[in-house]
């Protein structure tokens, strides 16, 4: 038995369909293979499968974090989840860390991070969009993370709030405006990353991190090709996610002395 409010992920059986609901009582979803009952989802439970009202066959299974950041509503450009893991491991964000970032967006990398820092930790994001970070707030609380997410509405030209963290991410188009915002925010010997879309941007933000002292510098872009699953036509994909942006990473030093 599955509980109102859960979110589920829908499977068809032969049309290769999916669909990411959430459950809730007396509610329906309306397809082009006919319209499924919430109820019945909820009466099958994870792993079962249930039936549209015309006879086709869909397969329930709970939702990954990376279906979940596919389908997040949007209205912005969102982090992929081909970039979003690799963002995990560089930023080294665990379970009780302290993680900033700034253009929240839609809340599809806000999410990632709260889901990853889990109770004991916190994600404080900044957004100078009202509109944006109300949509955030809602995408987090979806997967259920809102409650270790502190949402804040302002230009960080101002500066952050938070001091010693123990990651920082910006998906702004010009991080090198930052940087001194950035090294008072971000914990000696901790990990800051950018997203950028072109190249021109990473050379003025490169030029940037040079010149506020920054180390361990690290430019990557990442591609993602998936292979077809039929073991008797074993072959790529004939389509793939390509270039959706560059991710840079730095350190944050002691050894400057630029006047932060």
């Amino acid at each position: 038995m599955i509980d109102s409010g859960s979110l589920v992920f829908l499977s068809s059986a032969e049309k290769k369909d999916t669909f990411l609901i959430s459950l809730e009582e007396g509610g329906k979803l309306e397809t082009r293979l006919g319209v499924i009952l919430h109820e019945d989802v909820m009466r099958a439970g994870f792993g079962g499968r249930v039936r549209s009202h015309n006879g086709n066959l869909f397969y329930i299974t709970k939702p990954s974090l990376g279906e979940y950041l596919r389908r997040i509503k949007r209205r912005t450009q969102i982090v992929f989840p081909k970039e979003a893991g690799y963002i995990l491991l560089q930023l080294d964000v665990k379970p009780g860390a302290r993680v900033l970032e700034c253009g929240t967006g839609s809340g599809g990398m806000t999410s990632v991070f709260a889901h990853f820092v889990g109770d004991e930790g916190r994600v404080y994001s900044y957004d100078e969009r009202d509109e944006f970070v109300e949509l955030a707030r809602r995408n987090c609380k979806r997967w259920k993370v809102d409650h270790r997410v502190e949402f804040k509405t302002r230009n960080i030209s101002e500066g952050f709030d938070e001091v010693n963290v123990d990651a920082l991410f910006l998906d702004l188009p010009d991080p090198w405006n930052y940087l001194n915002q950035a090294r008072n925010a971000l914990a000696l010997g901790r990990r800051m990353g950018a997203l950028l879309p072109t190249f021109n941007q990473i050379e003025r933000f490169l030029r940037a991190l040079q010149e506020k002292g920054f180390i361990d510098v690290e430019v990557i872009e990442i591609f993602h090709r998936n292979l077809k699953t039929d073991p008797n036509r074993l072959r790529p994909e004939d389509r793939m996610i390509g270039h959706t942006g560059y991710l840079i990473f730095a350190t944050s030093v002691t050894d400057f002395d630029g006047g932060v």
